[in-house]
């Protein structure tokens, strides 16, 4: 692929979406459409690629390391190609096409139309695939076997529009063939734009070598337009990612009903029960089970960890950790091996050490917690001042009972112990006993003999 470079046309503005959000930053199973296009690119060997976008777009495309040209107007694909190649300087390289709004399209497709081209000397080969009807896709007009010209929908005549064979959409020309094609394209059409489809007909008429690729699954190069098409092709890819993980050693109990990012890994041996959704880089390690109604977000779940109907996000859990049902993990939250999180427990950038146990009904934010602690019923750490948060430490071997309010910033020593109810609102020390509210030492009282 060394020697080719990449224009990726993002200009169009989407209004069939309905939505504030430009088209091709709408995500499909965690990515968005334009980084999937992007990964599709890098994949195959390509990095030099130019964005064609409108000016909305341009600072989120620049954020992905990709060079941008704008076109403003938007005046046809044909426009917003000579503008690329004039921000390029030209070019005798081959240069690939492709819309970023084609989420499903796949590395070894990009590799293919490049390899044809190369291959056979071509000015072009282009991507075609045969759907079913109707489609807005532009139809591929052939003289026997050789293209004559490309149609869009709205050109088409009868008999055109009942042609299945399509234009995809993926292009690589010869460099200098697009260029000379280019400078004579004109607004001959319905829409009154520079289509770059008229490149092909000019190739063609002109005698040069255009070579196809019938790609045998259309559904890799369908085109976003509207939502509904958002979530057809959102559909397919979860189809696909699911496959891989199933044909890789994951038990997915119901594929319908788990939803799984592009961007997750997930070991053998691991088992997806119903309405199981995992999301950006989350890892999930062999010999888990997660669901049901269970969300995990952009965390690591080390061996043989249980998450049952719980949130789960940007958290790291060791292995043997059992989570839930209902319990709430986030924001940095680190729990260590062997410990357990109850129902109804909530941490929030919190560290519980090995072996640590919240059974019930709890809440802890901005705390640490060594090994073998308990944390009773109920017990909240009161983190929040109004104005800053605070740290708790919970020394290792100590037991808060039920009920207890920690008042951060505060310190539970080793084997300290807090009696159900207290109020602690000073350090406890080591194996210290404290009770009541506010908590306060509790001292064993001696009986004196009665006197005879």
């Amino acid at each position: 692929m060394s020697g080719s470079v990449a224009i990726v046309l993002a200009a169009g503005k989407g209004t069939r979406m309905k939505s504030r959000r430009p088209k091709v930053l709408h995500e499909v199973c965690g990515s968005s459409m334009l980084d999937h296009v992007l990964a599709a690119l890098r994949a195959s060997g390509v990095s030099d690629i130019t964005a064609v976008v409108n000016p909305e777009l341009r600072p989120a495309v620049e954020a992905r390391g990709v060079e941008t040209v704008v076109q403003d107007p938007q005046n046809g694909t044909g426009h917003a190609v000579a503008l690329a190649m004039a921000a390029r300087g030209g070019g005798s390289q081959p240069v690939l096409i492709v819309s970023a709004d084609m989420p499903l399209l796949s590395s070894t497709l990009v590799a293919e139309v490049v390899a044809t081209r190369g291959r056979d000397d071509a000015d072009l080969a282009l991507v075609t695939a045969r759907v079913p009807l109707p489609t807005n896709f532009g139809r591929i007009v052939r003289a026997g076997q050789a293209i004559v010209k490309i149609v869009e929908r709205a050109d088409a005549s009868p008999q055109e529009i009942e042609i299945d064979e399509v234009n995809a959409g993926v292009y690589c020309f010869d460099g200098r063939a697009l260029l000379r094609h280019l400078r004579a394209l004109r607004p001959n059409n319905a829409q009154g734009e520079l289509y770059l489809t008229d490149c092909i007909a000019g190739i063609a008429r002109d005698g040069g070598r255009i070579s196809t690729v019938l790609w045998p699954d259309y559904r890799d190069v369908m085109g976003i337009n509207t939502r509904i098409e958002l979530a057809a092709a959102r559909e397919e890819m979860q189809r696909r990612i699911l496959d891989a993980h199933m044909l890789a050693g994951v038990t997915v109990i119901d594929p319908k009903g788990t939803y799984v990012d592009a961007g997750v890994s997930i070991e053998p041996d691991v088992t997806l029960f119903p309405q199981t959704h995992l999301r950006g880089t989350t890892a999930v390690a062999t010999g888990c089970s997660v669901g049901p109604d269970t969300l995990i977000d952009d965390s690591a779940l080390g061996r043989d960890v249980t998450v049952t109907y719980s949130v789960v996000k940007d958290t790291r859990i060791g292995s043997g950790v059992s989570v839930g049902p209902f319990a709430h993990l986030r924001a940095g939250t680190v729990v260590e091996e062997g410990a357990h999180v109850g129902n109804f427990v909530e941490l929030k950038k919190t560290r519980m050490g090995r072996r640590s146990k919240a059974g019930h009904l709890a809440y802890l934010g901005d705390a640490t917690l060594g090994e073998n602690v308990n944390i009773g019923a109920g017990t909240i750490t009161c983190n929040y001042d109004g104005e800053k948060k605070h740290p708790t430490s919970i020394g290792e071997g100590a037991f808060i009972g039920s009920n207890s309010s920690l008042v951060a910033p505060v310190s539970v020593g080793k084997g300290a112990l807090v009696g159900a109810g207290a109020v602690v609102i000073r350090d406890v020390a080591d194996r210290e006993r404290v009770v009541g509210n506010p908590a306060r030492q509790l001292v064993k009282k001696t009986i004196s003999p009665e006197p005879e």
